[in-house]
């Protein structure tokens, strides 16, 4: 199996380097891609540190990056991991071991958060139980999933917001998700910066919205208070969580997926290379 770890990054400054030094130690034959969509901060610096990581630009947005990621990387097991989420150790022993199963088509870990205030145990606890019952997976999980697979689907619906929640459903009918006990290690700065109640019931309520047809765009000026193109133009990181009130109309369903397309420029630390 060769692994391929792919990293969507913006202003990822505070969190990246300790993820790539992990990576670096626990990791190390597996091909790193970090994929930039705009960063003014130091975070290419501190990717150039690095000079096994390739980095790579992409237009804003998760699902953009995730997919040039994608596109770019080199390994037959794609491994999509957030900036401010470490990995356990022997994660990739567990992720080869999980898809010698050929019916497994995709996986991710257990999550727990970096706050050990109990309520925060209580969260990782409920959202691993119900990506075991539903086959649904979010980013901050870990999510992995065989080359073929995802490219089978045409890679991240490029929508912007739901996207994780949209490919897992999607791999559902490819194949069963491996979950793993191994638990990976994510930020709770989001829930600490909006409060939990708050949060949990705004996630709810945005994926019960989602199932229920309305649109990723209109839940993403819901989520942030802007359209997408602005929230990409005037945030950096994780914006604030902002939720309107808009009238229940329902929207389409997602749109299918986009192929995955090569953006026109790589670069590995400062210099450009060409795709593998």
């Amino acid at each position: 199996m060769r692994l391929s770890i792919v990293l969507p990054v913006l202003d990822e400054a505070g969190h990246l380097e300790a993820v790539l030094a992990e990576l670096a130690r626990d990791c190390p034959g597996a091909d790193i891609v970090v994929v930039d969509g705009g960063s003014r901060d130091r975070t290419l610096d501190i990717a150039a540190r690095f000079p096994r990581v390739r980095v790579v630009s992409s237009a804003r947005g998760r699902a953009r990056q995730m997919n040039r990621g994608g596109a770019a990387s080199t390994g037959d097991v794609l491994l999509f991991l957030h900036a401010d989420t470490l990995l356990p150790a022997g994660a990739a022993d567990a992720i080869e071991q999980a898809l010698r199963d050929p019916g497994v088509a995709y996986g991710r870990f257990d999550v727990t958060f970096d706050n050990p205030r109990p309520v925060f145990r209580m969260i990782a606890g409920l959202m691993n139980f119900r990506s075991r019952l539903t086959g649904i997976c979010t980013g901050d999980q870990g999510i992995f999933v065989r080359r073929a697979a995802f490219e089978r689907l045409g890679g991240y619906p490029e929508i912007p917001l739901m996207e994780d929640v949209e490919l897992t459903r999607r791999l559902k009918r490819l194949g069963r998700l491996a979950s793993l006990a191994l638990p990976v290690t994510t930020s709770a700065r989001r829930w600490e910066r909006n409060g939990v109640a708050r949060t949990i019931a705004l996630m709810w309520t945005l994926r019960l919205l989602y199932f229920c047809g309305v649109g990723p765009d209109r839940l993403h000026r819901w989520y942030y208070g802007m359209p997408p193109g602005d929230a990409a133009r005037g945030t950096g990181g994780s914006g604030p969580v902002v939720l309107h009130r808009a009238s229940a109309r329902l929207a389409p369903p997602a749109p299918a997926a986009h192929p995955l397309h090569p953006g026109p420029q790589e670069q590995g630390g400062h210099r450009e290379q060409k795709d593998d």
